[in-house]
């Protein structure tokens, strides 16, 4: 926000310098980012007027002029503006006058002689460019020093880097009020006289959304005359500001949106069409902006539009189809508050970016519409003249914000502050604040003023009282806090067992945005995703369901960086839609990798191989292993569509889905832009909470004794069936079951062979060979019976 420290001081006399006045709101939170002067360095410049001008005889562009600077003598001035004219009110630069870094001095100019120069706003540093000589009013004094009249020597421009909570100080009235409350001194009333209507015109209004439209005001005005030139005073406090002066309908709202901060539009009246309606657009409908770009808008936009079509985007951006223009005669300005949430977001969503939607979307004061109107008819009618009608007003009282008590308890600010403030020094800030606070046994009870929409809690009004109070009063003091031994339990998986479980892996954790593609989450789960209502940009738009995009657009990031082989993991967060859930949002911790290039970093003692499956299982299981639960989880043939078929795999645990693993689908890889094979895993954290915990087993005294099978098994039954039933009926006897071989040929058709070595051992005894021959002889019953195997013979 760029203000003027002059303009400042016509609301609040705080008696304050430049530089006092900048630290002072800086200290309250009001940053204030640069200051410099409205003008640059210059002197001997002089208020006069052209009395003659006429051609000069060796320049098609250039004239000779005789100027009157009001000491009786004229000047003769060659002068290249196009603007220069008999009549003109100038700034004339005498000789001896320093300008733009040079001394002005007597010279020919095409062999006609000039004694001075006519300025310009950027020759005088007050302006980047400028497309003639200043033109002053008709009442501006000859032979005044311009610095006095346009109050340059006395006024400094200060840009303020505001909070986006702070949208009440988006106005000259705002920090006004704000250096009011740090001053002490009082605030010049803000009441607008009302205009009376002198003619009956109006023009109707039906607003359709009224929950985010809650009051819209409109007037109509007849008879301006656009050829009018607005007034300096108010042409340099816009130019101050940051704001090009126009013409005097457009200055005129923009000077009440930097005075008041409420935005106002103004529409030609004539291009109008039967009424206002303020509506959601339909998808896809169409609409060219003041800019001539066309949009295609989304059904989250709010429009203005007449029974015609649409005439500008609510709060935003005026319409080309209604714009002013030199020929507008009528005018209906709109003064209406559109609900924050509506206009959010809107703007970057189209590309846009206007002084208007930054207001809005914070929130503007919604009780000011009708004195914002009222300014503007007043100024309006003040510069181009015309007649105005009554003020229509549409509101939904039920709609607007509503003002709630907050309290505010002493002991509890004691604590946050660090600091014991007098009572009555507290009830003073709140009321300067315009916060109404009413005394109660534990403090105060406090409403927030229309104009402060960030203030809604009892933390709000202590950084309020503590910001005001002053920062730098509060003593610096170490905090005291004890210090407690926390004792883990011993089965709980820490975050960080996992984390190094991956590392040793050779992976490396990434820290990613909780929102991210919609598309690219599309591609890894058919599961809806949430939507952010003011996404940063499209891209970042959708709450993500799975932690595997953030890892893809990672990996390939990585990639397209010359990095061949990337191995990548993220503890995080997905959300899941749930109407039973708090808001509305399941929140469940996930762990998921993501591994893509060589399985092995190139080396002269390793021959490179493109990761698989059983690549993937593997750095799986070693996580797995962190719970010393690993026979628990189950591979399970996976249905993702995500992954490859048949190397895919889903995570089981007690007959449940907590995750899955495996290669990325031919499809899904290249719709991410991946030519790699690329594996992925994700698991549920709740699944990996817990771990067994050791117990001292001692290593049994008893040979041990192995049997190798070799069983026909159909190609359809999964090995891990078959190791599940040999443990189940070898029971206690058994020490390990490994598969050592799998063999498949076109001539076992539809089965396969699978070589199993079963160890047996007891901790207590020898184990007899009869027992060993009756329990193999039990396994393979039991495998042709549940699983149809044969043993091979």
């Amino acid at each position: 926000m760029r203000v003027t420290k002059k303009w400042i001081d016509e609301w609040v006399d705080s008696g304050y310098t430049t530089q006092e006045l900048c630290d002072k709101i800086t200290m309250a939170g009001l940053e204030v980012d640069t200051t410099e002067p409205v003008a640059d360095e210059f002197s001997g410049l002089v208020v006069a007027k052209v009395v003659d001008c006429i051609p000069h005889p060796d320049s098609d562009h250039m004239h000779v002029t005789q100027v009157d600077c009001g000491d009786g003598e004229k000047l003769q001035v060659v002068c290249g503006a196009a603007n220069v004219r008999t009549g003109l009110k100038v700034c004339l630069a005498k000789i001896g006058a320093k300008v733009a870094g040079i001394t002005i001095k007597k010279a020919k100019l095409r062999g006609v002689e000039s004694n001075g120069m006519l300025c310009s706003l950027k020759e005088m540093g007050m302006a980047e460019e400028s497309d003639g000589i200043v033109e002053l009013p008709d009442d501006a004094p000859l032979g005044a020093d311009v610095r006095e009249y346009l109050h340059l020597n006395d006024d400094c421009c200060i840009e303020i880097d505001l909070t986006a909570n702070r949208a009440d100080c988006l106005s000259i009235v705002g920090v006004a009020r704000e250096v009011a409350v740090l001053s002490g001194k009082e605030l010049k009333s803000t009441r607008v006289a009302e205009i009376p209507a002198t003619i009956e015109d109006t023009f109707e209004v039906t607003v359709e959304s009224k929950a985010d439209c809650p009051r819209y005001l409109s007037r109509v005005i007849k008879g301006v005359n656009q050829q009018a030139r607005s007034p300096i005073w108010m042409t340099e406090r816009l130019r101050r500001c940051g704001i090009r002066a126009v013409s005097p309908i457009v200055d005129v709202t923009n000077y009440v949106m930097l005075e008041f901060g409420q935005p106002l539009h103004s529409f030609d009246l004539n291009k109008l069409h039967g009424r206002i309606i303020v509506r959601r657009a339909h998808d896809q409908e169409k609409i060219r902006v003041l800019s001539g770009d066309e949009l295609t808008l989304k059904d989250n936009t709010l429009l203005i539009t007449d029974e015609q079509g649409p005439v500008a985007l609510a709060g935003i951006f005026g319409g080309e189809n209604s714009g002013i223009d030199d020929s507008t005669t009528d005018v209906m300005l709109e003064s209406a508050f559109f609900a924050p949430d509506a206009i959010k977001g809107r703007a970057r969503q189209y590309g846009l970016d206007t002084d208007a939607a930054h207001r809005f979307e914070r929130g503007v004061d919604f009780t000011q519409q009708r004195r914002a109107i009222e300014r503007a008819t007043e100024l309006l009618l003040m510069i181009a003249g015309g007649k105005c009608g009554p003020v229509l007003e549409a509101v939904s009282a039920e709609h607007l914000p509503e003002r709630h008590e907050i309290r505010l308890r002493l002991d509890k600010m004691q604590r946050v502050l660090g600091e014991q403030i007098a009572e009555e020094t507290v009830e003073d800030i709140l009321t300067r604040l315009e916060l109404q606070p009413h005394k109660n046994a534990e403090g105060f009870s406090a409403t927030a003023p229309s104009f402060r929409f960030d203030l809604e809690i009892e933390e709000d009004l202590i950084e309020e009282v503590g910001r005001i109070y002053g920062y730098d009063r509060i003593p610096n003091a170490v905090p005291h806090s004890a210090l407690y031994i926390v004792h883990p339990r011993e089965e709980v998986v820490l975050d960080k067992q996992l984390r190094q479980a991956l590392i040793n892996l050779g992976y490396f954790e990434t820290v990613t945005f909780s929102f991210t593609d919609p598309k690219v989450i599309a591609v890894f789960s058919e599961q809806k995703p949430l939507l952010l209502s003011a996404a940063i940009s499209p891209e970042l738009s959708a709450m993500r369901t799975t932690l595997l995009p953030s890892l893809a657009l990672s990996a390939k990031y990585n990639l397209n960086r010359q990095q061949k082989r990337v191995r990548l993991f993220e503890l995080g967060l997905r959300y899941i839609a749930d109407a039973q859930a708090e808001n509305g949002v399941r929140q469940e911790p996930m762990i998921a990798g993501l591994c893509v290039g060589e399985v092995e970093a190139e080396s002269w003692g390793y021959k490179a191989r493109t990761l698989d499956f059983y690549d993937v299982k593997g750095d799986v299981e070693s996580l797995l292993n962190v719970t010393e639960r690993k026979a628990e989880f189950s591979f399970v043939r996976t249905k993702e569509k995500c992954l490859h078929p048949g190397q895919g795999a889903d995570i089981m645990l007690n007959g449940r889905k907590v995750g899955m693993a495996g290669i990325l689908h031919p499809l899904a890889a290249k719709a991410l832009g991946f030519k790699q094979t690329v594996g992925v895993f994700e698991l549920e954290r709740a699944a990996l909470a817990t771990c067994r915990v050791p117990l001292f087993t001692p290593i049994s005294k008893y040979p041990s004794t192995r049997r190798d099978f070799a069983f026909v098994l159909p190609n359809k039954v999964e090995v891990e069936a078959l190791c599940r039933l040999i443990c189940k009926q070898a029971g206690d006897a058994l020490s390990e079951v490994r598969i050592f071989d799998v063999f498949e040929d076109a001539s076992l058709g539809e089965f396969r062979s699978v070589a199993v070595g079963v160890t047996f051992q007891n901790l207590e005894r020898t184990l007899e060979d009869a027992e060993i021959e009756e329990l193999s002889a039990k396994l393979v019953a039991a495998a042709e019976a549940e699983l149809g195997a044969k043993l091979r013979k």
